[in-house]
């Protein structure tokens, strides 16, 4: 099971549609769409040493509580969301949502969608990495900004190798989406869609 599909399987879809206004199955359509996007800008932005520095220092304000158990969307801090979604898509974000409107649900829904599942992506993610990498970004994030050292924050926290351009960040996060994969749920589809408008908020 790819990163998508957990993600998505962790989702009450009746709730998310109460919150969305709409129905379960446009719902999970949406978030079929939403879910690899988000993490697709990630990978894209990770690829830039500032951008990837700064996903990092993310991670380290984000536990996995959120996805632990299921998601309950009660819990969402959609302003949090707001800005995960700025920072990830820069001023690309509007082509974005309504890119992947015109896949399913509208821009409308998107627009509302994607500050919900942003920091549950992120939590998934940093559930993946574990308190202790969480613990080491934190220590290391003021490194960030030298240069020197995002290699080796990155490496810390990811366990893989390091590099220029984001290095285990970029290889963590792009295998998220499960080697091979077709479709929707393995984000490829949606990748092709988006072109280049991922990377948008590289710092």
């Amino acid at each position: 099971m790819t990163a998508v599909q957990d993600i998505l399987s962790a989702l009450n879809l009746d709730q998310l549609a109460e919150q969305l206004g709409t129905s379960p199955e446009e719902a999970k359509q949406a978030a079929e769409a939403a879910v690899p996007a988000l993490i697709g800008g990630l990978q894209a932005n990770a690829a830039d040493p500032a951008g990837a520095a700064s996903i990092t220092e993310a991670l380290s304000q984000h536990g996995a509580g959120l996805i632990d158990g299921g998601v309950d969307l009660n819990q969402v801090d959609v302003a949090d969301g707001e800005r995960i979604t700025s920072h990830i898509f820069g001023s690309n974000q509007e082509a974005v949502v309504n890119q992947l409107g015109g896949l399913g649900g509208g821009a409308g829904l998107i627009g509302k969608l994607l500050p919900m599942l942003a920091p549950v992506v992120m939590s998934f993610i940093a559930s993946k990495f574990g308190g202790g990498a969480q613990a080491q970004a934190q220590d290391r994030a003021q490194d960030a900004g030298q240069g020197g050292g995002i290699s080796d924050m990155l490496g810390g926290l990811l366990g893989g190798g390091s590099g220029s351009g984001g290095g285990g960040i970029m290889d963590a996060i792009g295998g998220l989406f499960g080697g091979g994969s077709q479709g929707q749920s393995g984000g490829g589809g949606i990748m092709d869609a988006l072109g280049g408008l991922l990377g948008g908020g590289r710092r």
